[in-house]
């Protein structure tokens, strides 16, 4: 059988079918391109796919994807921004063994409470400062001066005159649980303004020995990364509300080499509220006075060293002859115990067993003289603590 036409009509079907294809792409690429030329390339290149970064638009372009993440925490920064404020003194050189001493600054944080210029920050900021001012959120530097401060509760009131950018909005204290999502504003080191840390509530009701005779008393603990410049710095819950202020960090226990983090302290919003209130308006904030000048703390080890029927107590080592104490009856030597029903433990320092009660409030003092248990009916005098 003779196969030689059979191989020639395959080769020209094949020819043929070449050419059509070649025809088609020729036709597609110059319609494509009249289609361009003619303003409806628009139409084709949405045809496109777009994936990431790496999809092409135009001609040596990359496609970016802009999308907006708006969060509660984002939200309340900027919210509650506009009120926080650096707070910065300076402290004025003292003599020293190589002469005198250049003035030095401080700094740390605090917030707006009133549309007047009132601001609420830490006493330990402002206490050795002589001058003040304080840096807004724009970048505006006021002058400011100390209303007033209350060295038991670490809290001071100051002020400054100008438009107030924002007010900070005061929350309840009292309803914070662990586990609850806060967020910490201020300025750490003076110099990094404005920022913003974020953790949770780890306990409430707790208590810092400040080293000076008396406890820093309900404390809220916190995770959010507190630094040396966020005192005085609003803790924020996530309605937007200031539920306490910022004023300590503990690293370690003080009798080991270990080191701790996440251990954040806060004072409630409601002992703030509460200060701050009366030095607006009174210009300080009341304390209860016993008269009692000066007291030695007594302990375990000192009650056994000195054989004491008590194990803690507040030894009398001088007294206000016209004070609230001595009119009852009480006398330098004598060692308290008990303050109306408060008593002084290892707990409860003599400090925090006074405080618990209001100025012209009467209480019942228990004492201890010459290991005789005697009982004083005591009406409380008024100090300031800003001394």
């Amino acid at each position: 059988m003779n196969t030689r036409p059979v191989l020639l009509f395959l080769a020209v079907l094949m020819l043929v079918g070449v050419s059509a294809f070649l025809g088609v792409l020729v036709g597609v690429s110059y319609t494509t391109s009249q289609l361009l030329q003619n303003g409806a390339g628009q139409n084709v290149k949405q045809l496109i796919p777009t994936v990431g970064i790496n999809a092409p638009s135009e001609a040596g372009k990359l496609v970016v994807s802009q999308t907006q993440i708006e969060t509660t925490i984002t939200q309340v920064v900027e919210q509650i921004k506009p009120s926080v404020v650096t707070v910065v003194g300076t402290v004025s050189g003292g003599m020293t063994f190589f002469g005198t001493a250049p003035d030095q600054q401080v700094s740390g944080s605090g917030f707006i409470i009133s549309p007047n210029g009132f601001i609420v920050t830490n006493h330990h900021v402002v206490e050795s400062a002589n001058e003040l001012h304080v840096i807004l959120y724009d970048n505006t530097e006021l002058p400011a001066k100390l209303i007033n401060s209350d060295i038991f509760a670490d809290l001071a009131v100051i002020k400054v005159d100008g438009q107030m950018p924002a007010i900070a909005r005061i929350g309840n204290s009292d309803l914070l649980k662990p586990g609850e999502t806060v967020i910490a504003i201020g300025s750490p080191l003076g110099d990094f303004r404005n920022s913003v840390t974020v953790g949770v509530i780890s306990a409430t009701g707790r208590s810092i020995d400040t080293g000076n005779g008396y406890q820093l008393e309900n404390l809220i603990q916190t995770d959010a990364a507190i630094n040396s410049g966020n005192s005085g710095g609003p803790l924020v819950n996530l309605a937007g509300e200031v539920i306490g202020i910022n004023t300590l960090v503990v690293r370690g226990d003080g009798g080991s080499n270990a080191i701790a983090e996440g251990l954040g302290f806060a004072i409630p919003a409601n002992t703030a509220r509460l200060i701050s209130e009366q030095i607006i308006q009174k210009g300080y904030f009341a304390r209860p006075d016993l008269g009692v000048l000066q007291v030695q703390a007594i302990n375990p080890r000192i009650a056994s060293l000195y054989n004491l029927p008590m194990k803690w107590g507040a030894y009398v080592s001088r007294i206000d002859s016209k004070g609230p104490a001595a009119q009852a009856g009480i006398r330098a030597g004598d060692i308290i115990v008990r303050i109306g029903e408060t008593r002084i433990d290892e707990s409860t320092s003599y400090i925090n067993a006074l405080f618990a009660y209001s100025p012209n409030q009467s209480v019942s003092i228990g004492v201890y003289r010459e290991n005789q248990a005697i009982t004083f009916n005591v009406v409380l005098g008024e100090m300031s603590a800003s001394q």
